[in-house]
């Protein structure tokens, strides 16, 4: 048993509806558990003898969760990068082999210890800012044999770093070359056979898709939603990014944990997700990189109570961001979302995203993942542009 004490305590419960700080507080863990919280001066008498930790006045979070992340990928895009800002066009980038395509070869060509090696400092670079649980996609892949290799890299992740893991097949992101007059075979052969693979390894989480006109169509989705909930999977669409063709109402019909990106969501897609309780997933990185001016209706989710989450969109080629705390300051900066919003982004309601209920809070019962800051005020955690204040995680109930 460990109490922590002299602590600035930010519960993130849903009953403060913010912060629910509480000052000059302690914390006692047993095992993975938080068994209690509150005032020091109230901390019962059975904890009296317990191995304490003075915090000396810094602030304890809830560990932050990546709720979208693509972080396992072959190869990078910066090239591609240039040649955008040189002023080639998509059409002249996908002729020099950039693109989507480019990192599906690169991810096709690499094995397993490349994917790891590789993934590992992304991951690494969040696990520095107070990431317990962090969501990783399959999707650059595009056969069977590599989404699997992807989410089997993914598990590795979890096994070799202290992180909570959870996955997403998302053979439903682009059609590959080889399908490109083939859509119902790629779909058939690939989404559904490679779903129902991985189901049998025991490697997937949820089940996640691209509703865009390049893309997959609603109607596509929600054949492979279906399939899904044949085998009991959970899922999650990329919806609303680039056009609004209804991916978010069609998610939350199909009880979607989340539905990411919506910078055209309609308010009949905000009604869905309201009633369905599917999480609005906002992902600022992408926003920023692809210099988008159609803002996610913020205001409009509020108004419905629809809950908002924040994710860095880690991929190589339109969010290669690996910092959940400057992800924070682009929900504020760019969004205009309230510090105690972002905050919440990336904690509950970012748990409620990926189907979690035992983590986001601190609460007795809950998972014992906690962040702790050299700051005073959970603010500062959003105000701050590349400045790092973390001064430890626990995970499980373990200082790492």
């Amino acid at each position: 048993m460990l109490v922590l004490t002299d602590a600035q305590i930010a519960r993130m419960d849903a009953e403060s509806g913010g912060y629910g700080l509480i000052e000059r507080g302690a914390l006692v863990i047993s095992g993975d558990r938080i068994v209690w919280t509150g005032v020091e001066s109230e901390l019962p008498a059975a904890y009296a003898h317990a191995a304490r930790h003075d915090l000396g006045g810094r602030l304890v979070t809830p560990g932050l969760i990546d709720c979208h992340t693509h972080i396992v990928f072959g190869g990078d895009r910066a090239r591609e990068f240039e040649m955008r800002l040189e002023g080639a066009s998509y059409e002249e980038i996908s002729r020099a082999g950039g693109g989507i395509l480019s990192s599906v070869r690169a991810t096709r060509d690499a094995d397993e210890a490349v994917l790891l090696a590789a993934a590992l400092k992304r991951v690494d670079q969040l696990l520095a800012e107070g990431v317990t649980t962090l969501e990783i996609k399959s999707g650059y892949g595009l056969d069977v044999a590599s989404e699997l290799k992807m989410l089997r890299v993914a598990r590795l992740i979890g096994e070799m770093r202290p992180v909570h893991v959870r996955t997403s097949w998302l053979a439903a992101h682009a059609l590959p070359p080889e399908y490109k007059d083939d859509r119902a075979g790629y779909i058939r052969d690939v989404v559904i056979a490679g779903m129902q693979a991985g189901h049998a390894e025991d490697l997937i989480d949820a089940v996640d898709g691209f509703c865009e006109g390049i893309a997959f169509s609603r109607d596509e989705m929600a054949a492979i939603f279906d399939h899904a909930e044949t085998l009991g999977i959970p899922v999650k669409l990329h919806a609303e990014q680039l056009s609004d063709l209804g991916g978010a109402a069609m998610a939350a019909q199909h009880g979607a944990m989340s539905a990411d990106h919506l910078e055209w969501l309609g308010q009949d897609g905000i009604d869905a997700m309201a009633a369905s309780g599917t999480v609005a997933v906002l992902l600022p990185g992408a926003f920023y990189t692809l210099r988008e001016t159609k803002y996610p209706p913020v205001q409009a989710l509020r108004d419905a109570g629809v809950p908002i989450a924040l994710a860095t969109d880690c991929n190589p080629g339109t969010s290669p961001l690996t910092s959940i705390l400057l992800t924070m300051n682009m929900g504020a900066t760019l969004f205009r979302l309230t510090p105690s919003e972002c905050l919440t982004g990336v904690t509950r309601h970012a748990a409620t995203a990926l189907g979690l209920n035992d983590r986001g809070q601190i609460a007795p019962g809950l998972r014992a993942d906690l962040a702790i800051w050299d700051v005073k005020h959970p603010a500062e955690l959003t105000y701050r542009i590349g400045f790092n204040p973390l001064h430890a995680r626990i995970v499980g109930g373990e200082f790492v």
